[in-house]
Formats: structure tokens, C-alpha cells, sequence
């Protein structure tokens, strides 16, 4: 599978500048104790690691294409003593396969805008969520990309593929049996949006 369109893996320095705090971050989506998550196209673990301590007891299964990026993952939780985070390389968008059971959080990060087909990948998804599980979706507010810098530097997807929140509601509540729950701005340039059942 080719990646997603005009995503990437940004350096730790660039996501630290974004969301110092990825767990406050996970927390506001709802993340809780005792869920078992899902993190699709996780990279090396930056949401993924703080994702386990917060989860705790129950797996993070951190899901992606790069082998690379799954290995850098595995040697920080090592190093951390994390032992409940499960890498899975594979497709994402075959997802219920990819997972050994029920996901109670799903997280995507920075790449709705790059999924070709939409419905397809939310079909998987919430194919992949436990009865009452949650899916959330971080995405890039509709801004120009000129006006979305960090550290100096314009970031983010280029502007025409940029999707307002309303825009990724209609697309995940349109695919599937999920809807909206709720709406959070995450500053300086992003919003966050938790579907369930």
C-alpha cells in the first residue's frame, strides 16, 4: 500500500512543538483506563506511548505501513518499560483483520485529509470499534497552510486538502453507524472530533 497522501512522520521536536502534552491531549478525546486502543498510522509512538499509560492494563495496538517506524517504536517502549503496546504492520484500512479483538478507542492523527477512499477506511474502522467504542479523529482546521507555521515554517497538508470539521463529520457519519459525540479545538491549528455508537 502506498501511504496516505501528504502525510509523513514529523520529528519529535516538530510534534513537541504541536502537543507538548500528547497525553492532555488524549485525555481531552476521552481516552480512559482500562481502554483497549487502537492507534492507526501510529509511527514511532508518540501518541501511542502516553496512550499505554494512560490505557493501563489494556493493549495499544499502534498500527502503520514502515516497519522502521514500528521498530523505533518497540526499542522506546522497551526502553520506558511499556509491555502493553502490540505493533501491528499492515493496511489500515483492512483493520478488523489487522486486531486480534475489539478496539474500545480508535485514533487517527494527522491523516484523514491524505485517505483516498474515506468510506472504505471508516467502514474499517468502525468495523474494528467494540459495541460502544469511539473513534477520533484529529485533523488540521481548513486554514491556509501559510498561516499554520511552527517554528517559522508553514506546516501542515497544503490548503485544498485541508477538511472542516463538518466536512469530516458528514464523511465518518456517512460511511458508518458512528456519530458525532463531540467537537474539541486542540490550538493552535487543529480540532478533534470523538464518534460513537
Amino acid at each position: 500500500m502506498d501511504r496516505f497522501r501528504n502525510t509523513g512522520q514529523p520529528d519529535w521536536d516538530w510534534w513537541g512543538r504541536v502537543w507538548p502534552t500528547p497525553g492532555a491531549t488524549l485525555d481531552r478525546l476521552g481516552l480512559a483506563p482500562g481502554d483497549r486502543v487502537v492507534e492507526i498510522g501510529s509511527g514511532n509512538g508518540y501518541f501511542a506511548l502516553p496512550a499505554a499509560r494512560i490505557a493501563d492494563p489494556a493493549t495499544v495496538y499502534a498500527v502503520d505501513v514502515d516497519e522502521s517506524l514500528l521498530a523505533e517504536l518497540d526499542a522506546l517502549a522497551a526502553e520506558q518499560g511499556i509491555d502493553t503496546v502490540s505493533t501491528v504492520k499492515g493496511d489500515a484500512r483492512a483493520l478488523p483483520e489487522l486486531l486480534p479483538e475489539p478496539a474500545d478507542f480508535a485514533l487517527l492523527a494527522n491523516a484523514f485529509h491524505g485517505i483516498e477512499d474515506q468510506s472504505a477506511f471508516v467502514e474499517g474502522v468502525a468495523a474494528a470499534l467494540a459495541v460502544d467504542g469511539r473513534f477520533a479523529v484529529v485533523n488540521w482546521h481548513d486554514r491556509p497552510r501559510e498561516g499554520t507555521t511552527i517554528g517559522g515554517e508553514p506546516r501542515g497538508p497544503p490548503t485544498d486538502l485541508r477538511l472542516p470539521p463538518e466536512a469530516t463529520r458528514r464523511a465518518v457519519e456517512d460511511a458508518s453507524d458512528l456519530r458525532l459525540a463531540e467537537a474539541i479545538e486542540l490550538p493552535p491549528y487543529h480540532y478533534g472530533l470523538v464518534f460513537e455508537r
